[in-house]
C-alpha cells in the first residue's frame, strides 16, 4: 500500500512579488529549495496564512540568496505582496517506509534567510 505523506515544507515564508502576467508556478529563492529538499518543477501546496487561499502549483528556482517568493501568473490572485505563505511538498511512499519517514521543514526568517 502506497500513501502520501509530508515531504518537505517551508514554513511562514513571506511574498515578495506576484506576476499575474506569468506563465504560472511560484519561484522559489534556490537556497530555500536546497534546505527544503524541493526541488524545480516539484507540484507544491501553497497556503496562505493571511486569506486562508490554498492553491497547488509547480516550483521554478529562484536566484540563490535572493530571497525571492513570487507567486506567477493566476496563481498571483491569491496573495498579495507581504502575505505569509506555508509552501508544502508531499510524497507517495511504502505505508511502512513512511512509518519512520522524517520530512523536511525549514523555518526561514522574516527576510526568506535561511539562519547560520
Amino acid at each position: 500500500m502506497q500513501i502520501e505523506v509530508l515531504k518537505s515544507k517551508i514554513h511562514r515564508v513571506r511574498i515578495t512579488e506576484a506576476d499575474i502576467n506569468y506563465k504560472g508556478s511560484i519561484t522559489i529563492d534556490e537556497d530555500l529549495l536546497d534546505a527544503a529538499n524541493m526541488i524545480e518543477n516539484e507540484k507544491v501546496q501553497v497556503v496562505n496564512i493571511n486569506n486562508g487561499e490554498r492553491l497547488e502549483t509547480y516550483i521554478i528556482k529562484g536566484a540563490r540568496g535572493s530571497g525571492v517568493i513570487c507567486l506567477n501568473g493566476p496563481a498571483a490572485r491569491k496573495a498579495v505582496v507581504g502575505d505569509n505563505v506555508i509552501i508544502i511538498s508531499y510524497a507517495l511512499m511504502d505505508f511502512e517506509t513512511a512509518k519512520i519517514f522524517k520530512p523536511q521543514i525549514i523555518f526561514p526568517d522574516e527576510n526568506n534567510k535561511l539562519s547560520n
